[in-house]
């Protein structure tokens, strides 16, 4: 008995999401790498949470796959980009993967609608409200950076910048415990 619970289309598109997310979490490492090296301990430490976050996010696209009878199909992960020349760089890197990862999202709502698939549409809308708080953030450190500075911002401004981000709240373990009342 088949009891795959999901079109060929859906199966594809939620296991290339699974797939961009985890290319997210290799950029996000590759970043904090980045920043790790040039000093920015706290920086790095937020990417590298950020980059966890990211894989999280993978794993929930998986097991949803997986309760639904299919199965997903993972993927050559593609080389990170190259490592950013400044700060601004690398948050716009950020904030430019945001918003591409928005627009996927985007489209398997729109997906899943078109079919009538409402479990998923449902399921979609926990990563609909994340990708607002994930644009968010990365626009908050775009703001911040520029409050400090830019890229000719002073050495104090930097370190209090780098020490703010070394003691955000983790959200890597929210995404793990969302539920549809606590989303």
């Amino acid at each position: 008995m088949n009891t795959k619970r999901l079109s060929d289309t859906m199966e594809k598109a939620l296991s290339d999401q699974m797939n961009k997310e985890i290319a997210a979490s290799h950029t996000f490492l590759s970043y904090g790498i980045w920043a790790d090296d040039k000093g920015y301990k706290g920086i790095a430490n937020f990417l590298y949470r950020h980059a966890q976050e990211e894989r999280n996010h993978s794993i929930k696209f998986m097991e949803y796959v997986l309760n639904r009878g299919g199965k997903p199909k993972v993927n050559a992960i593609p080389a990170p980009p190259k490592d950013p020349e400044s700060l601004t760089e690398c948050f716009d890197g950020v904030f430019k993967h945001e918003v591409d990862n928005t627009t996927s999202i985007y489209k398997i709502v729109d997906l899943s609608f078109e079919e009538k698939d409402w479990a998923t549409w449902n399921f979609m809308q926990w990563f609909v409200q994340e990708q607002i708080e994930e644009e968010t953030l990365a626009m908050n450190l775009i703001d911040d950076l520029k409050i400090a500075g830019g890229d000719r911002a002073t050495d104090e401004s930097l370190f209090t910048l780098d020490k703010t981000l070394e003691k955000a709240k983790d959200d890597a373990p929210l995404a793990q415990e969302a539920t549809g009342a606590n989303p």
